[in-house]
């Protein structure tokens, strides 16, 4: 049996593992709201485990706090769908995983569990990364994305991995 493969996000991911091959540096994921699809995407892509070491996905908080050391005063100051836990689940994966690269994603993909301050849609990303002198730098985004869960999902993963193309420069 074959699976469906995206010939958007798969022709995303050959330019992410091109881009992380030719600078001899592996990515890992820690996926929430994706449920594994940017895992996914990556594994469809074939020669992906010479750039894509593998990936977590915590969709509760307590293996976010498990696997990835994201803080529970963390999660209960800021809630699992923040600018800090995306950060944290990104350290926490490059910590954990190893690679040189991470990214993360959490979010609220729908249909229901948004909130004023965090309607359906919302979603934020966390990219850590070690620089050629060994230092460790983030970034985080928060993105609106509109359409149903399947929509979101789908918006989240191409975010997720177009941002990486941007740190390989």
């Amino acid at each position: 049996m074959r699976t469906h493969v995206d010939t958007d996000l798969n022709a995303l991911a050959i330019r992410v593992g091109a881009r992380l091959r030719d600078g001899e540096r592996r990515l890992v994921t820690a996926e929430s709201c994706t449920g594994g699809w940017i895992g996914k995407t990556i594994t469809d892509v074939p020669g992906s485990s010479a750039w894509y070491l593998g990936g977590v996905v915590v969709y509760s908080n307590l293996l976010k706090q498990a696997l990835l050391g994201v803080h529970a005063s963390t999660l209960a100051a800021h809630g699992a769908v923040s600018e800090e836990v995306a950060r944290e689940m990104a350290l926490g994966a490059l910590e954990v995983l190893g690679g040189d690269v991470a990214l993360s994603v959490t979010g609220i993909a729908g249909p229901d569990g948004g909130l004023p301050d965090k309607p359906v849609g919302t979603v934020w990303f966390g990219w850590a990364w070690r620089t050629p002198d060994h230092t460790l730098e983030t970034r985080t985004a928060r993105e609106l994305f509109s359409g149903d869960r399947d929509a979101v999902r789908r918006q989240s993963v191409a975010r997720a991995l177009r941002e990486v193309l941007l740190l390989s420069d």
